[in-house]
């Protein structure tokens, strides 16, 4: 059942958007501006010039003490050993079963502290879960309500970020991040430069305290002006993960779906010991996925939608569209869905047809992501 929006939390940077006119809308359990203006003049900002984000909705969790390595090795299925200060990685938590609980990004900040961030609509229930599965007894803090998340994205997203960092952020790699302090990164007592993001754009995410959300929202819009510096909301925040290739929880990925069906297979790391889920994994990377996530584009007129059906060429039902929208770079339907683990469906040029409530249309598989062929 949706919550009222009187029961829907909020950002610190709610009162921006109403200000800004912004289009509001559930998410997560929050309200979220969906869009400013356009989503088209949005995404389009964020390929061509920059865009800036409010993604305070999703979760921090700080993971401490001399068992925090051991208590992020036992919940996720990528290898923070591999990890330094200043590293992040991609990861996902799987069920016994290998289903897929969430996914997000691990920071090391210390060789005893960990930030885990995680998608918002799964905030508590990932929080229930880590302390559950938690027999070694680290330390687990949620930090989200006094996080604020904001991302900077595009190809002039480090030219705008520039002049409030000291350190040249040509420097710093991706999935690498910087830690401020003493109101070094505007005014902020702390600060997380990660060069990360959701985009398939170069950019930045920025962990800033909740209270000094409003000024950097404001100082880095007021700084990008001269160079197309957009604020963009939700909407074009999938157009873009699309176009990008990756994927949504919820829609993508599930419980009901493994890192291998997903093409997410790369996080899973079998041989760094033992973990939630890794011996129905090592048995699935044994004997492959039945099924598999594949990117497809329209060749004729026709959208694809989350939950159309997916067909072969002479019109058998074979899989499900997960996520689809019309690109604006490629101004063409593109999607991913799930269709049977076999070459006849998954080799890029296949051609496959989508089957929406008002039509049928053609569509040929492609290696995401999309916006690099345009």
């Amino acid at each position: 059942m949706a919550n009222s929006a009187s029961s829907l939390q909020t950002t610190p940077l709610h009162g921006v958007h109403e200000e800004r006119g912004a289009r509001m809308m559930e998410f997560g359990g929050f309200e979220m501006p969906v869009q400013y203006d356009s989503i088209i003049d949005e995404h389009m900002a964020v390929r061509n010039d920059a865009g800036l984000f409010d993604v305070s909705h999703m979760g921090e969790v700080l993971i401490q003490g001399d068992q925090a390595l051991s208590l992020v090795q036992h919940l996720v299925t990528n290898d923070a050993e591999t990890l330094y200060d200043g590293r992040a990685m991609y990861t996902v938590m799987c069920t016994p079963d290998g289903g897929i609980i969430d996914d997000g990004i691990v920071y090391r900040r210390a060789e005893d502290e960990y930030l885990m961030v995680l998608n918002a609509a799964n905030r508590e229930r990932d929080l229930a879960w880590m302390h559950d599965h938690n027999p070694m007894d680290a330390t687990l803090r949620d930090v989200s309500t006094e996080t604020a998340l904001l991302a900077l994205q595009g190809p002039k997203a480090l030219d705008i970020a520039q002049p409030f960092l000291d350190d040249d952020l040509d420097d710093l790699s991706f999935y690498h991040f910087w830690e401020q302090s003493d109101g070094a990164f505007l005014d902020c007592e702390t600060a997380l430069i990660s060069r990360t993001g959701y985009t398939g754009e170069p950019g930045l995410e920025l962990y800033v305290p909740a209270g000094r959300a409003r000024h950097v929202w404001t100082t880095l819009l007021e700084a990008g002006a001269d160079r197309g510096l957009t604020p963009a909301g939700l909407g074009a925040r999938d157009t873009l993960r699309l176009e990008a290739g990756l994927c949504l929880h919820g829609n993508d990925i599930t419980e009901e779906i493994n890192p291998y069906e997903a093409r997410l297979g790369w996080l899973v790391k079998l041989d760094k010991g033992d973990f939630i889920g890794r011996e129905a994994l090592r048995k699935i990377h044994e004997h492959g996925p039945e099924r598999r996530l594949v990117g497809f584009v329209a060749t004729e007129r026709g959208i694809p939608r989350h939950d159309d059906v997916l067909q072969s060429p002479t019109g058998t039902a074979i899989g499900v569209v997960t996520s689809g929208t019309q690109s604006p770079l490629l101004d063409a339907g593109i999607g991913l869905g799930y269709v049977p683990n076999e070459a006849s469906y998954t080799e890029p040029g296949q051609s496959l047809q989508v089957a929406s409530r008002r039509r049928t249309f053609d569509v040929d598989v492609v290696e995401p992501p999309f916006h690099e062929e345009a």
